[in-house]
């Protein structure tokens, strides 16, 4: 591959949508990109973008490019980083986006360290829970959970977020404990209220096992925050669906109980640490990355099976 620029171009503007968007990311102007994608474009015999005035469409043909394009350059900005940064102090500021209870968990805990091991980096933190577009707002990295699913995106899972239901010994024994998705009805439940207005449905197998239902919590109380829901739970509040790793430490210590485990099935999910595709990437952002890969391993929570924990976790 000769054509080094027109790969860089290609890459950068599937990942912003526009030629102008990606001249502003390489310091080239529109024009420039636009010719540097058309070269590769006559090289390769293919066309990968459909185009309009206002926004470019990856073909079918680009979609499969892209994906081995983004591997081979990043492989390649490795290699370069390993060659010519290897003396240099990561420095600058890094931005992170990260959802609110995961960033104050996993994420915080690791920075003062980084600052003070690297005294020319500055972390700016945004913590909260809505879907973001990190190259448009110009985040280097972040922690959601969930499936990522731009390919323009590099993605690294960190841990596992299994859902599970769970309440109160107290609330248990003033309301009892139910036996199937149907007692729920009967039982105060508290919801998650996205920013976007959506709310989180709860899934159950269906008897036969050949397939699941999905149930709309009626909920006399909604709130957008997790660890919300776990403290209104730990209060007796009612039954709440949270992540594994928020409650973990209240079922270790009996706080907490497991509700319908035969029955609940959510569906899997993943932590994913993710950060934008560059052309070379920084070693400010890679000392981070790599630290934070380093404390996510090591986070037992994150990494549990929840089709195997203790029995005496459960409410019966």
């Amino acid at each position: 591959m000769k054509n080094i620029q027109g790969l860089v171009s290609f890459i950068e503007s599937a990942a912003a949508g526009s030629f102008t968007s990606a001249a502003n990311k390489l310091d080239l102007t529109p024009a420039a990109v636009s010719k540097n994608v058309i070269r590769l474009e006559e090289q390769l015999q293919v066309r990968l973008f459909n185009r309009s005035t206002r926004r470019l469409k990856l073909t079918q043909e680009g979609e499969s490019f892209l994906a081995k394009a983004v591997e081979a350059l990043r492989t390649l900005d490795e290699a370069v980083n390993e060659v010519t940064q290897a003396g240099n102090e990561p420095a600058g500021r890094v931005r992170i986006s990260a959802g609110i209870s995961s960033g104050r968990q996993y994420v915080l805990p690791v920075l003062p360290a980084l600052t003070s091991k690297y005294p020319g980096l500055q972390m700016e933190v945004r913590l909260d829970n809505r879907t973001i577009d990190l190259v448009a707002e110009g985040f280097d990295i972040g922690i959601r959970g969930g499936v990522i699913r731009d390919s323009s995106l590099i993605a690294r899972r960190v841990g596992y977020l299994p859902l599970v239901l769970v309440a109160s010994p107290e609330y248990l024994r003033k309301h009892g404990i139910p036996d199937t998705p149907a007692d729920l009805v009967n039982h105060r439940v508290l919801g998650v209220r996205f920013s976007s207005g959506e709310t989180a449905t709860w899934r159950f197998r269906e008897p036969s096992g050949r397939g699941f239902v999905e149930w709309e919590p009626a909920a006399r109380i909604w709130v957008s925050d997790p660890e919300a829901l776990v403290g209104l739970a730990l209060a007796g509040h009612g039954i709440v669906e949270v992540g594994l790793h928020h409650v973990v430490p209240y079922l270790r210590s009996n706080q907490l109980k497991l509700l319908l485990r035969k029955h609940h099935d959510p569906g899997e999910r993943e932590i994913m640490l993710h950060y934008p595709h560059r052309q070379f990437l920084s070693a400010r952002v890679r000392v981070v990355v790599d630290s934070l890969l380093a404390h996510f391993e090591q986070q037992e929570e994150l990494h549990l099976d929840s089709r195997i924990l203790p029995t005496e976790w459960s409410a019966c």
